[in-house]
């Protein structure tokens, strides 16, 4: 076994309820929309779960889903961004996990909301992100992705394969944790000395940059028109209200000796700047 198809594995142990659990853990404590959101609402007091909705709203019209429109969301999770998503726009979204608990969980949301007739779940393979072969050719309008793709190892052959699945004139639109210089932390050796206890207590596969991501998508064929740092010129406590640190602290659900590390590690790589949340959105050529 190589060394990615292990952290694939890992990637999925570390979700799945009878794994490490960090799908219950995070539904427990984030409910079921697990990214950021826009860092000016969090700022005027709304809350995290508002600023996300916000977030979610503004790249939807990025993407210019609407009505009859189909959509891939890699990395859906439970599933509450996915529908929303779909609520926003009228388009139909394919929601896709390599965890089949989170599948089964965001299949159950879908019923509690009513659009199991807008958004299926499916579940994939450790490995097919990097060809999503069940799909033909340019048979979405939309390929999307919230903060998941930071787990991938061949982030490159994601991008390929959503390049493929694409119609002309169809986009790429999402956001993702990303690392950068700050401060005294300008080298690649002393960023790493910081997000790699993040990489290693979360499961990720190292982070990209606003600036490695364009390239990346460039190389598939996209025309890239957008890689925005949403902490530009500021530290990255997005998402992480003060009141909810002993939460996470103190959580004793499943693996919570990890989670309690994972947020030790993301804290400390927040307070010294190198961690961060940016959004792209590129286009397929016509």
């Amino acid at each position: 076994m190589t060394d990615t198809r292990i952290h694939e594995a890992k990637v999925r142990r570390f979700y799945d309820a009878d794994g490490e659990g960090a799908g219950i853990a995070y539904e427990r404590l984030m409910g079921t929309i697990w990214h950021h959101g826009d860092p000016t609402a969090e700022a005027a007091g709304m809350s995290p779960v508002e600023a996300a909705l916000i977030l979610e709203r503004d790249l939807m019209a990025v993407a210019g889903l609407g009505l009859g429109d189909r959509a891939l969301d890699f990395g859906s999770g439970p599933g509450g961004a996915t529908l929303n998503c779909a609520r926003l726009t009228g388009a139909t979204f394919v929601g896709v996990s390599n965890s089949d608990s989170l599948s089964q969980r965001a299949r159950a949301l879908a019923v509690e909301q009513g659009m199991v007739q807008q958004a299926v779940f499916l579940t994939i393979g450790d490995q097919d992100y990097r060809t999503l072969a069940a799909w033909p050719d340019s048979c979405f309008d939309a390929v999307t992705f919230f903060e998941s793709v930071c787990h991938l190892p061949d982030k490159n052959m994601f991008f390929e394969a959503a390049f493929r699945l694409l119609k002309p004139g169809g986009r790429l639109v999402g956001m993702d944790w990303l690392q950068r210089p700050w401060g005294v932390c300008q080298t690649d050796e002393q960023i790493q000395r910081v997000i790699g206890p993040v990489c290693e207590h979360i499961r990720l596969a190292g982070l990209g940059t606003v600036d490695s991501y364009p390239v990346m998508m460039r190389t598939a064929g996209f025309e890239v028109t957008h890689a925005v740092d949403l902490f530009a010129e500021q530290l990255c406590w997005g998402s992480t209200p003060p009141e909810d640190r002993e939460r996470w602290l103190t959580y004793d659900g499943p693996a919570g000796d990890v989670f309690q590390a994972g947020k030790r590690a993301l804290d400390a790589a927040r307070g010294a700047g190198v961690f961060t949340v940016g959004w792209f959105a590129a286009t397929r050529p016509r």
